[in-house]
């Protein structure tokens, strides 16, 4: 089993988890914690999304937080930018990395953004030949390639699809989303062999949400594949609003604690890690849904 060395951990906390927050979190926590991940290693972040904020409010002040940012050589920011206007928007920020989302379910994308995936990637492809003349890296991000809160089970060969087309309008890196938490381990490898249909394992990403305790499985599942490359949320944050009941991404705490206990690097110091989580979550109120945080934090504390 020829697993990574090294696995590059991409925390979208600061857009994927905040965005689905209740009360908007204020533009200097915001700030604060993207200096935080930093600061204990992350080496490619996603701040914020260029979205209506009349769809997403809690993403109105994607500017403020870009402009506020204290950048750090070797880290990477990226953004979500759905349209033209979003990206055009986002170019004045300077982002490093943009990136649109697909999804392997029809429905999903009817009641996402209210048109087929065939009409989404026509969407985006003035925003990726946009990107792409700009200089900045285009990631395509392909949500529910397992599961669909409307669809139920979502084949492979849909995941084929939506690679293929991310492929052909030039999207440069492609990331396997497991939206609403319901895949399992081989459901997952499948979805990521189509995938590998399209784009080679140094392209593609793992995205898993954690609504059934099965993100680490799938985490392990794609790195038995050779996948090095993985989005998590620091203290677990995140949820899908159009599904019921969906958790957040894996948390970042717990990814990093089951690599460094398999002795692969990641770069993370694990400790003030946890810091920036009980940090976000204290503000938020609650305490951090990571199981490695909570266990480390009991163990300062005893």
């Amino acid at each position: 089993m020829a697993l990574p060395a090294h696995v590059k951990i991409v925390d979208v906390g600061p857009r994927d988890g905040l965005q689905n927050e209740k009360q908007p979190v204020p533009a200097a926590v915001k700030i604060e914690l993207v200096h935080r991940l930093q600061q204990a290693g992350l080496s490619q972040i996603e701040v914020t999304s260029y979205v209506s904020p009349k769809w997403v409010p809690q993403m109105a002040d994607n500017a403020e937080v870009m402009a506020g940012i204290a950048r750090q050589p070797g880290v990477r920011y990226a953004v979500l930018t759905p349209n033209l206007k979003g990206f055009e928007a986002a170019l004045a920020s300077r982002p490093d990395e943009v990136v649109v989302f697909g999804s392997a379910s029809e429905a999903f994308s009817q009641r996402n953004i209210n048109c087929s995936v065939a009409e989404s990637i026509e969407r985006f492809a003035p925003v990726v030949q946009a990107a792409l003349a700009a200089g900045i890296t285009v990631h395509g991000a392909m949500s529910c390639t397992v599961g669909c809160p409307y669809e139920g089970d979502v084949p492979p060969r849909r995941v084929d699809y939506l690679a293929g087309l991310m492929k052909g309008i030039g999207v440069q890196h492609i990331g396997v989303c497991d939206t609403i938490g319901v895949g399992t381990p081989l459901q997952v490898q499948r979805a990521l062999e189509a995938t590998l249909r399209h784009y080679p394992l140094h392209e593609i990403s793992g995205h898993f949400h954690d609504t059934y305790g099965q993100a680490l499985a799938n985490t392990l599942a794609c790195m038995q594949l050779g996948v090095s490359q993985f989005d998590t949320s620091v203290a677990g944050l995140g949820g899908c609003p159009y599904a019921r009941g969906a958790t957040g991404n894996v948390a970042t705490e717990d990814v990093v604690f089951m690599l460094q206990g398999m002795g692969i690097d990641t770069g993370i110091d694990l400790e003030l890690l946890v810091d920036a989580g009980r940090f976000i979550s204290q503000h938020l109120g609650r305490p951090p849904q990571s199981r490695a945080a909570t266990a480390l934090l009991n163990r300062r504390a005893g």
